[in-house]
């Protein structure tokens, strides 16, 4: 790396938070660390971080309630952590919070690595390959893929690293169908094919954050068993 990539771990389980800061600190991470949630609020708050691990259960204040803090203030990639099996209802409300994305405890030491290095490329602008469509206005719905601000009638809204990119994804591939495997591999990256749930789950959260009635969705429609179609009059193009 060019530059050292920051991650605050905050996890209660000190054994398992001090193998996972050798571990990303062997691999040239600048990693700082705390067990408890009010104290890993105040970190991210008093210093710069490029990404947070969080566990969901932690003392003082819990995970969730972190993770919405923290999502307030700053577009950061949030990876959850948890002990127990995570359903799709779980996924959902980590995502209402402001969450990238889940992994189950115990942490595979592999798996990790990769979801840390998609959640920090998802995260890069200067990553982003240069487009010909930077711009999507249409009047009720305006995105700048170049500073990533999106608002919904002049009222600027966030999103996750992870929810822009599959926005960003949606416009600039306007009326193609896209598949799920295309998405996953787009938008989360080659480590996530066999997560065929994720394009369903954040298509529908994504929904609710930008359609005026995500039940009758004017812009994401559904090519059934296929995938997504981004559907929407682009006056930044015309």
């Amino acid at each position: 790396m060019s530059t050292q990539a920051s991650v605050l771990i905050i996890e209660d389980d000190r054994e398992l938070s001090r193998l996972l800061q050798i571990d990303l600190q062997r691999h040239n991470f600048d990693v700082s660390v705390t067990n408890n949630g009010l104290d890993g609020l105040r970190m991210f708050q008093n210093s710069r971080h490029d990404l947070v691990v969080l566990d969901v259960a932690l003392p003082l204040m819990d995970g969730l309630t972190v993770c919405e803090r923290i999502r307030e203030i700053s577009n950061v990639p949030i990876l959850m952590m948890t002990a127990h099996a995570v359903s799709e209802h779980d996924i959902a409300e980590g995502l209402n919070r402001g969450a990238d994305e889940y992994m189950l405890k115990p942490l595979g030491k592999i798996e990790f690595h990769a979801r840390i290095k998609a959640l920090l490329r998802r995260a890069r602008i200067s990553e982003e390959p240069a487009e010909t469509i930077t711009r999507f206005e249409d009047g009720y719905l305006s995105v700048d893929l170049n500073t990533r601000r999106v608002l919904i009638n002049g009222e600027e809204i966030r999103l996750t690293p992870t929810e822009f990119k599959l926005l960003a994804t949606f416009i600039r591939n306007p009326d193609a169908v896209l598949s799920f495997q295309q998405l996953l591999e787009t938008v989360w990256g080659p480590e996530y094919n066999s997560e065929h749930h994720y394009p369903r789950i954040y298509v529908s959260h994504l929904r609710r954050k930008i359609e005026p009635d995500a039940k009758n969705p004017s812009y994401i429609h559904n090519e059934y068993g296929v995938g997504y179609r981004f559907v929407g009059q682009n006056e930044a193009v015309q």
